[in-house]
C-alpha cells in the first residue's frame, strides 16, 4: 500500500470516530449538564471538518506533476494545515467565551455517569492519536501528524473536562462550575497545540533546513555509485509526503562531458530507487580538486 492510500485510509478513521465521539459528547453534555463535554463536542465537530479538508488535501497532492506544477502538487498538504490550525483556533475561542458564560451564570452539577463517558472517550483518542502519529511518521504526512494532534488536544480536553466533573461531584456546592473552567483551561492547551501543528508546517513552506538525517543518508548512498568519490553541498525540500534533492556531487576531473552527465544520471537513479519517497534529485557536477 503506498503511503498516500495509508494517509487517506487513516483519515477516513479519524473522520469516523470524530462522527461518533461528537455525538455521544453533545448527547452526554445536555443530559449530564456538562458544559465540558460539550466543548469537546464542539472540538470533535471542528475535527470532522478538519480531516475532510486533509482528505480534500491528499486526493489534490496525488495528482501527477504538470507544466504549470513541475514539482507535482505536495506543497497543498501544508496550506491544508494551516487551515487546520484556523479550526483548533476558532474552536478553542467558542469554547473560552461559551466558558466564561457557564461560570458567569449559575446552572446544576454535571451527573456522575459524565466521568464513565469521558473515561472511555480519553483511552479512545489517545489510541487514535498514537495510531494516527504513527501513520503519519511513517508516510512523511504534516496533514497526518495535524490530524493526530487533534486527537492529542481531544484526549486534553476530556481530562480537563473529567477533572472539572470530579471536583464538582466530589465538593458539592459551590462547585457547580469546576467543570466550565476545566473547559476554559482546555481552551489554552488547543491554542498550545495549535501551535505545535502550526510551526512545522511553516517551516515546510519556508523550506526549513530540518532534514539532517535524511542528507546523510543521500551523501552515505551516494558513495555507493562507482565514480562519485564524494558530495558537497545538499539541500532538500519537502513537497507532501515526498522530498526532492539538490545534491552537488564530486568526480574525477578528467573524464569527459558525456562521462559526467551519465554518470549524473545513476547517482539519481540510485538515490530515488534507494531512499523511500526521495522523488526528484538535481545533479550538480563538480571535478575533484585533487585530481590529476
Amino acid at each position: 500500500m503506498s503511503n498516500l492510500q495509508t494517509a487517506i485510509r487513516t483519515t477516513y478513521f479519524s473522520i469516523a470516530g470524530n462522527v461518533v465521539l461528537a455525538l455521544v459528547k453533545a448527547l452526554s453534555g445536555i443530559f449530564g449538564h456538562s458544559y465540558a463535554l460539550i466543548a469537546d463536542s464542539i472540538e470533535s465537530t471542528t475535527d470532522i471538518l478538519a480531516s475532510l479538508l486533509v482528505l480534500v488535501g491528499f486526493r489534490y497532492a496525488r495528482r501527477p506533476a504538470d507544466a504549470n506544477h513541475p514539482y507535482g502538487h505536495g506543497k497543498i498538504e501544508p496550506l491544508i494545515t494551516f487551515v487546520v490550525v484556523a479550526f483548533l483556533v476558532t474552536s478553542a475561542t467558542v469554547i473560552a467565551i461559551e466558558s466564561v458564560h457557564k461560570i458567569r451564570t449559575p446552572h446544576e452539577a454535571p451527573e456522575p455517569w459524565t466521568l464513565l463517558v469521558l473515561a472511555v472517550i480519553i483511552i479512545w483518542k489517545e489510541l487514535s492519536f498514537r495510531l494516527v502519529m504513527k501513520r503519519g511518521k511513517e508516510t512523511h504526512s504534516s496533514s497526518l501528524k495535524a490530524d493526530a494532534w487533534h486527537h492529542r488536544s481531544d484526549a486534553i480536553t476530556s481530562v480537563m473536562a473529567f477533572l472539572g466533573i470530579g471536583i464538582a461531584l466530589t465538593l458539592g456546592e459551590g462547585f457547580e462550575t469546576a467543570d466550565d473552567w476545566a473547559a476554559l483551561l482546555a481552551s489554552g492547551f488547543i491554542l498550545y497545540n495549535s501551535y505545535l501543528i502550526f510551526r512545522p508546517a511553516l517551516g515546510e513552506i519556508m523550506d526549513e533546513h530540518v532534514y539532517d538525517d535524511l542528507i546523510e543518508e543521500i551523501r552515505e548512498r551516494s558513495l555507493e555509485v562507482p565514480g562519485i568519490r564524494g558530495t558537497e553541498k545538499c539541500h532538500i525540500r519537502k513537497a507532501g509526503m515526498r522530498y526532492l534533492a539538490d545534491l552537488h556531487a564530486i568526480v574525477d576531473g578528467a573524464i569527459t562531458v558525456h562521462e559526467g552527465h551519465d554518470l549524473a544520471h545513476k547517482l539519481k537513479d540510485h538515490l530515488v530507487e534507494s531512499i523511500p519517497n526521495l522523488a526528484q534529485v538535481l545533479i550538480h557536477i563538480e571535478p575533484d580538486s585533487t585530481s590529476t
